[in-house]
């Protein structure tokens, strides 16, 4: 092509070169204004507008680790009693599970079973104070997920990806709505007499700035150590000493803008500073009515651990706590490869009543409709035996329930097939559960991103859709 007089070569180079960097400062500065990142980066926990009107203004998240039995608590299968002890039907086909190819018996369920409420749910024998509450329940009988075995599964069900390394729910959630209690971390981790299987990689910021990890509580009557300075120092001392050390760390880390890790360590010391005059009263159990801890079964040793828990969940997020993690079974105590009786009898006990007492005691101080509660673990249980009296890992087919928080109660949601080892009806992926939370919270999935190695970085990975038929009516 010709060149026009007075125009080089290389300055139509220069041209569209300056013109396509141009483009790009565009494009780039909209994605950090889309994500946050300039927001966060100056203040991480600083309050931040959600994308539109929320339905909860906190989670509660009640992790029944190891794989409870849809099939033997929410999810009754009648067919699964006609073919007791018999092979598998072919029509099922046969997945790999964790322990070879499901090639065991079918194995049926002893519950009994029972309608409740006004909306009829069936719940079985094995959760009676639950069942007392299933008109609040929105029940999603058809969750499925990537996993096989507990690490990657409940990594998955906390980050969205079986490999660790990406951030956390709560971290996501914490980046993108910020603090609502300045004094107390946004996003808690309770377990009970256990380490969770992979440990802080599920509470983890992963590639977000560090300041939106989660912090994990001890059990027992002190969940959080150290809350009173040492004898003899004041808090003009402890203020002038947190100071001193910011202003050596700042001038550290004056040119290591990229690290977020001293950001996230100046943070703690501040919040710990805060926490010494706030978490000791949010803390203290000793405060509630005699009544309130019966409620939750403080005074009974098999759910005296995660009433405990459960009681603190809901004294935390009456403090804005947003997002607070319970884990039931820590160390996959669910995980019933043989004696189901016994292992999901002892779970069930120790999970029933706490819960049953959350869901009343929330709903009877008026935060039920503002704290979203989730029940579930990181997968569900075969239809078919394991060692003759346990069940396999099911990550094709699970159940998991929601109350409160938006949640229209007294339904069911998508189904699973007759014998309950896959979801058929309205599938329900950890992508779309995680996409659902984010959006009863004020989050679109969509548009909660963090720009990460050039690319735009989601907590639901490229997938999520949302449940509606969770809220709806």
């Amino acid at each position: 092509m010709p060149m026009k007089p007075g125009c080089s070569h290389m300055q139509r180079r220069t041209f569209l070169s300056r013109l396509g960097t141009g483009l790009s400062g565009i494009a780039l500065a909209n994605l950090l204004a889309e994500d946050g990142f300039a927001a966060a980066k100056r203040d991480p926990m600083a309050p931040r507008e959600p994308h539109h009107k929320p339905k909860a203004k906190s989670v509660i998240w009640l992790f029944m680790e190891g794989g409870p039995s849809h099939i033997d608590l929410f999810d009754p299968k009648p067919k699964l009693n006609e073919l007791h002890g018999q092979p598998m039907p072919a029509s099922f086909g046969r997945p790999i599970t964790a322990m070879g190819t499901g090639n065991n018996a079918i194995m049926g369920s002893p519950r009994k079973w029972k309608q409740y409420g006004q909306s009829g749910l069936w719940v079985s024998d094995w959760y009676p104070h639950i069942a007392e509450h299933v008109d609040d329940l929105a029940v999603l009988r058809s969750c499925w997920a990537n996993g096989l075995n507990h690490v990657g599964s409940v990594c998955q069900m906390n980050t969205g990806d079986v490999l660790a390394g990406r951030p956390s729910l709560g971290s996501w959630l914490t980046y993108g709505l910020g603090s609502a209690n300045r004094n107390l971390p946004t996003f808690v981790i309770l377990t009970d007499d256990k380490e969770v299987v992979g440990g802080p990689k599920n509470w983890s910021a992963g590639f977000l700035p560090a300041s939106f990890q989660g912090e994990q509580f001890r059990t027992g009557d002190s969940p959080i150590l150290n809350l009173k300075s040492p004898e003899g120092v004041t808090v003009e001392r402890q203020r002038g000493k947190l100071d001193f050390l910011k202003e050596l760390n700042d001038r550290w880390s004056a040119d290591k803008q990229e690290d977020s890790d001293l950001d996230a360590r100046v943070a703690s010391y501040e919040l710990a500073y805060k926490m010494q005059a706030t978490a000791p009263e949010a803390v203290d159990l000793t405060k509630e009515t005699a009544a309130t801890r019966a409620l939750y079964g403080m005074d009974e040793e098999a759910t005296s651990v995660f009433g405990a828990n459960c009681l603190l969940a809901r004294r935390l997020v009456e403090r804005g706590v947003r997002f607070v993690e319970l884990y039931c079974g820590s160390g996959s105590g669910w995980d019933a490869h043989s004696n189901i009786e016994g292992n999901h009898g002892k779970w069930c006990r120790a999970s029933d009543k706490p819960i049953a007492g959350l869901l009343a005691d929330l709903k009877a101080r008026g935060l039920l409709e503002d704290t979203l509660v989730v029940w579930g673990g990181e997968f569900g249980r075969t239809p078919f035996n394991e060692k003759g009296n346990g069940r396999d890992h099911n990550p094709w087919g699970f159940t998991m329930w929601f109350a409160g928080g938006g949640a229209k109660g007294g339904r069911t949601i998508g189904t699973t097939d007759e014998i309950g080892l896959r979801a058929v009806e309205r599938p329900a992926h950890v992508h779309d559960i995680h996409a659902s939370i984010l959006h009863m919270m004020g989050l679109d999935h969509l548009k909660l991103t963090y720009l990460h190695n050039g690319r735009a970085e989601r907590a639901t990975m490229t997938g999520g859709e949302l449940v509606s038929e969770l809220w709806n009516a």
